[in-house]
């Protein structure tokens, strides 16, 4: 694939859950959200604490965002999240949440969450298990959603490793993927939004990802450039 020009502009916000010197977990990058966006042909932009500036200041000339987990950056508040959420909606800036990001996305449009799935869904099966590091775990990708278009539908297996998930689905957003056991383990938003917003419970950036986990980025990116095209054909029309 001929590498792009102009590389999109995406931005990072929250934290890079990266360790120096470590990895991806295909090990052809290093680990991190910033790396593996850089290794998807675009340009990482981390976006740190707004000091009182508008979000239409720090995100300009950005196509697209990342968000990441706002309850292990507490600089990032909550409050913050749901507003670059509304943000990113209202200007149709395609958007990938990570881990918590997907939780802060879920709450930012009214759904809700489990805070302690051993306890609020025994029956579920494990997903979190702390002596072992990048627990990994079998989804199921739902057909005909965008997830399917990057990941292929089925049966696939990530580094999803969490005590929280979300419980029910935002209004406007549907079900990506599910773990075998029915956890949430991706949202998106449903077409009608005109808008790409996904949210993954997993670790796409992380040592402990596999070379498939690139694909979210890239569709991200392919978001990016679609929604420029777009624009630029309804500015070529006007």
């Amino acid at each position: 694939m001929a590498a792009r020009t102009n590389l999109p502009r995406i931005g990072v916000y929250g934290p890079d859950c990266s360790t120096p010197r470590e990895r991806h977990g295909c090990g052809l990058w290093p680990a991190g959200i910033a790396a593996s966006l850089t290794a998807a042909e675009a340009e990482p932009v981390v976006i740190a604490d707004s000091n009182g500036r508008s979000w239409d200041d720090l995100l300009e000339g950005l196509q697209g965002m990342v968000i990441s987990g706002y309850d292990i950056a507490p600089r990032h508040k909550p409050a913050d999240f749901e507003a670059l959420c509304h943000w990113c909606k209202e200007h149709k800036l395609p958007l990938l949440a990570v881990d918590h990001g997907m939780h802060g996305l879920n709450a930012a449009f009214g759904g809700t969450m489990f805070f302690d799935l051993p306890r609020d869904l025994p029956e579920a099966l494990q997903h979190r298990h702390p002596p072992e590091r990048g627990l990994r775990h079998a989804i199921n990708v739902i057909p005909d959603t965008k997830l399917a278009e990057l990941y292929g539908e089925g049966e696939v297996v990530v580094n999803s490793e969490h005590r929280r998930a979300v419980q029910r689905v935002a209004r406007g957003f549907r079900i990506g993927a599910n773990a075998l056991d029915g956890v949430i383990e991706s949202i998106e938003a449903a077409e009608f939004f005109g808008w790409f917003a996904m949210g993954v419970q997993w670790q796409p950036a992380s040592a402990t990802a596999s070379g498939l986990d690139i694909q979210l980025f890239r569709g991200l990116i392919d978001a990016c450039v679609n929604r420029e095209t777009a624009e630029l054909r309804e500015y070529a029309a006007a």
